[in-house]
């Protein structure tokens, strides 16, 4: 893999241009959620994404099964179990909880632009120790351009949102989501660069069961009854987004995540979240078969921009 790697991007060091690599496929994984509710719209987004969950855990379950069958046992001691589970609560479905309430509280305009910072907070609380902030500045500077021209395109269709009470409420609930991935974009790469014994798969699967385990509460909060899913039109598929999301966006997502994090520095890795925007537009569009407008297209020009402008400041 790392020839291959070193191959699409000379003058790189293997090991960053793995990370990195590995960094643009968490994203082309993550993007699969933004096609999701298209694809099931008889479902809700909180009923896709505990599906999705579960989906993740089981097939965590059944991968760790089959290597304690080989005789490889790879199960995690209680600290590490505890890790998984308050990671797992913080980026997945804590996150997504907040995330929930927030637009549940004040519709989805606010919590999207809110969501849309979490790369920056990346970038910036990220940084190595060694790193100029002057060198940070051109790929900070593109991926905010478009980071706004994207939420201008997303928000001129999502409706206006009152002002009032209701309205800051939203603001909090989505401030602590973006709060919560940050944390455990930062956490996360610390735990890992603190056990290197365990590696990213295993971490992934450990992590996929606690995201299980975190998904009831979420279902019996904002979830729809079992029954009435069941007899809704469309079922099949919506189990079908589930597995597929399950499987890509988080199971496989995570293991390609917990590479980029090991071998890059967090304000990198930040800038590299900015590709998930890309390839969930890049999905919708297929799905819609339609294609996107001049001010998205620059929108994603300016983050691949971003992007080498990012890998040139850290190289």
């Amino acid at each position: 893999m790392s020839s291959s790697a070193v191959s699409v991007s000379p003058g790189l060091p293997p090991g960053m241009a793995v990370g990195i690599l590995a960094g643009l496929g968490a994203g082309a994984f993550w993007g699969m959620a933004f096609v999701a509710p298209l694809m099931a719209p008889n479902f809700s987004s909180v009923d896709i994404t505990v599906g999705r969950y579960l989906s993740c855990a089981l097939i965590s379950l059944l991968l760790m099964a089959w290597s304690a069958m080989r005789g490889k046992v790879a199960l995690p001691t209680w600290p590490q179990a505890v890790a998984a589970f308050w990671l797992s609560v913080l980026g997945y479905t804590g996150y997504y909880l907040l995330l929930s309430l927030a637009i549940q509280t004040t519709g989805a305009t606010l919590p999207v632009l809110t969501i849309g910072t979490i790369p920056l907070w990346m970038m910036l609380l990220g940084k190595p120790h060694g790193l100029l902030w002057r060198k940070l500045v051109p790929g900070l500077i593109l991926t905010v351009m478009g980071m706004g021209l994207m939420m201008y395109a997303t928000s001129t269709g999502l409706g206006a949102v009152d002002v009032g009470a209701q309205m800051w409420l939203g603001v909090f609930y989505a401030a602590l989501a973006a709060a919560s991935w940050v944390v455990f974009g930062l956490l996360n790469k610390r735990w890992l660069g603190a056990h290197p014994e365990v590696n990213s798969t295993m971490w992934a699967n450990w992590a996929g069961v606690a995201a299980g385990l975190g998904a009831f509460p979420i279902w019996l909060w904002a979830g729809s009854p079992l029954q009435s899913m069941v007899e809704r039109p469309g079922f099949g598929m919506y189990v079908a987004v589930c597995a597929i999301t399950g499987i890509g966006a988080a199971w496989i997502a995570s293991i390609f995540w917990n590479m980029a994090s090991r071998r890059l520095s967090a304000s990198l890795a930040g800038q590299l979240i900015v590709s998930e925007t890309v390839f969930g537009l890049l999905y919708g569009f297929v799905w819609n078969a339609h294609w996107p407008a001049a001010m998205q297209w620059l929108a994603c020009a300016l983050f691949l921009a971003g992007i080498l402008a990012s890998i040139k400041a850290h190289r």
